[in-house]
């Protein structure tokens, strides 16, 4: 028997729909034990969100500073885990507040010490570096992550700007005006269970040695360079910025606004320049470029 955790948190029910689709193989075969872990903290956040509790997570999240979570149950924590399967969000280009927290967490160490996990990310376009501190968190808990799947929306960046904010402060996932419905697709959260059936396989042989190019060989993940850029940068920027909130205890929400502003012209104005550049020395980083795509895609 192989005991199987899938532990995940989840506001829209968006990734919480991608992780029970991908376990739906596992669940149907009698040798393989599935247990579904919802993270929950103490206060949790809204959803749909008002503006003011949006940009105020920034701070923490790019930070990657923990809040308070109820642990699971003791049921839970009793049982040792052949695989866990971790779902997340990106918050800021940093894993979720709520999963940040548990990772870092008594519990965590726990479950994941010695344990092969596999991360289930849901995210608008860039997860590339939030993965990057997915991995230093999971090797900081002794755990091998053996597969990455990323399932994000496809649409072009501007276009997914305007759905995601309409989705996050309406809570409607659902079409709009001329723009198409927000998030992973459909069709991609209905196919996930292709996942699933890869991992069972590999539960059952033992060895989880070359489950991500199996995984890659199903769509698991694509890597835009053009993002990959982005999301860099823009790591510089908000390492900044968090910085420099994070100490203003006092005016505080005055520079929330201000970084709201800095954002509105990064994605406007800023972000079209950078990718008319982009497009311009591509041919003369072109093998660093492959080398970065090869190196995001796997493990």
């Amino acid at each position: 028997m192989k005991n199987v955790l899938v532990l995940y948190y989840t506001q829209s029910g968006q990734l919480e729909q991608i992780v029970k689709n991908m376990a739906a193989p596992l669940l149907s075969d009698p040798e393989i034990t599935v247990t579904f872990c919802d993270i929950q903290l103490e206060k949790p956040f809204p959803f749909p969100w008002d503006k003011p509790s949006f940009f105020d997570a920034f701070p923490e999240s790019f930070l990657q500073i923990p809040a308070v979570i109820h642990p699971p149950s003791d049921k839970i924590l009793q049982k040792k885990y052949d695989l866990i399967i971790l779902g997340y969000q990106v918050w800021y280009l940093s894993p979720s507040i709520p999963v940040n927290s548990f990772l870092k967490s008594d519990a965590a160490k726990q479950l994941f010490a010695g344990t092969p996990v596999v991360t289930v990310i849901g995210a608008r376009n860039m997860w590339v570096m939030a993965q990057e501190k997915m991995k230093v968190l999971l090797k900081g808990l002794k755990a091998t992550l053996v597969g990455n799947i990323a399932l994000v929306d496809r649409h072009i960046n501007h276009v997914s700007v305007v759905t995601i904010v309409q989705w996050m402060f309406t809570g409607k996932k659902e079409k709009f005006g001329m723009f198409p419905k927000p998030g992973v697709s459909d069709q991609e959260i209905d196919g996930a269970g292709k996942f699933g059936t890869v991992l069972l396989e590999y539960l059952k042989s033992n060895s989880f040695k070359g489950l991500q190019e199996k995984l890659l060989e199903n769509d698991a993940v694509e890597i835009r360079p053009f993002l990959v850029e982005m999301d860099k940068k823009a790591n510089k920027m908000f390492k900044k910025w968090a910085g420099l909130i994070i100490k203003k205890t006092d005016s505080r929400p005055k520079w929330l606004k201000v970084f709201n502003v800095y954002l509105f012209v990064a994605i406007w104005l800023i972000s079209p320049i950078v990718y008319i550049l982009h497009l311009l020395k591509y041919p003369l980083v072109f093998n660093r470029i492959k080398k970065e795509k090869a190196y995001y895609r796997g493990v």
